[in-house]
Parts: C-alpha cells; sequence; structure tokens
C-alpha cells in the first residue's frame, strides 16, 4: 500500500508539474478524454522513472555535493532536485516516453512543484501502518 500511496503522489506531482510549467510536456492529444487516456500509463512510468532515480542516483550525487550544499547553505539540493528530473526525462525519452523538460529553470520549478505536491498527497494519502 505504501508504494501505491508513494507512486500516486509522485504521480500527481508530475501531472501539475506539467500542467503549471510550459517547458514539462508530454507529447500526444492535449485536451479532452483522450489526454487521459493517452498519458495516464506515461504519467506512472515517469513517476516509477523519477523515483529509481532519486532513490539510486540522488544519494550518489547528493554525497558528491555535500561541500556545495554547506557553502550554499543547502540551496544546492534545489539544483540536485532539478537535475534528477531532467535525468528522468532523458530516460524516459530513452525508452520511448513521451515526456520532456525544456532547460533547467524549468526543471527547477518542476522539481519544487513535484516535491510540494508530493508531499501534500503524500500527508493526504497517508498510510497508518
Amino acid at each position: 500500500m505504501r508504494f501505491l500511496t508513494w507512486l500516486l503522489s509522485t504521480a500527481a506531482g508530475v501531472a501539475v508539474a506539467t500542467w503549471l510549467v510550459d517547458g514539462i510536456f508530454f507529447t500526444g492529444p492535449s485536451t479532452g478524454s483522450e489526454e487521459f487516456r493517452h498519458k495516464l500509463l506515461p504519467l506512472l512510468l515517469v513517476a516509477l522513472i523519477l523515483g529509481v532515480v532519486s532513490n539510486f542516483v540522488r544519494p550518489v550525487v547528493t554525497f558528491f555535493s555535500i561541500p556545495f550544499i554547506i557553502l550554499t547553505l543547502g540551496l544546492f539540493l534545489l539544483v540536485i532536485n532539478a537535475l534528477m528530473l531532467m535525468l528522468t526525462a532523458w530516460i524516459a525519452g530513452g525508452v520511448g516516453i513521451g515526456f520532456h523538460v525544456d532547460g533547467f529553470w524549468n526543471a527547477l520549478w518542476g522539481s519544487i512543484i513535484i516535491t510540494i505536491v508530493n508531499w501534500g498527497t503524500a500527508s493526504l494519502l497517508k498510510d497508518d501502518d
């Protein structure tokens, strides 16, 4: 149940980021029920890729970035999150999922939005085990 809660909250964060940031988008239809049918599975796959990247790549990058994180009083973590979102888009493009992030600043805003939405939905869907 915890995995499903995590997957849905991350997918919700990615969906909100694609809705709010023009430079983050899925290819395909852009309106109506056709958009929903066409983008639901890619949205869940992107959330899964983002989770794998966040769990395996992000800790290594964070470890080697400790001096920069200390120097910037933790603000460099925002840069790391943006880079992880850009890496997710690159991997998604490599496996044929139509998810794109155009540029660092879009990735930065998208990662902030995903973090906030993920935190909010995870707290609403909190699993009591």
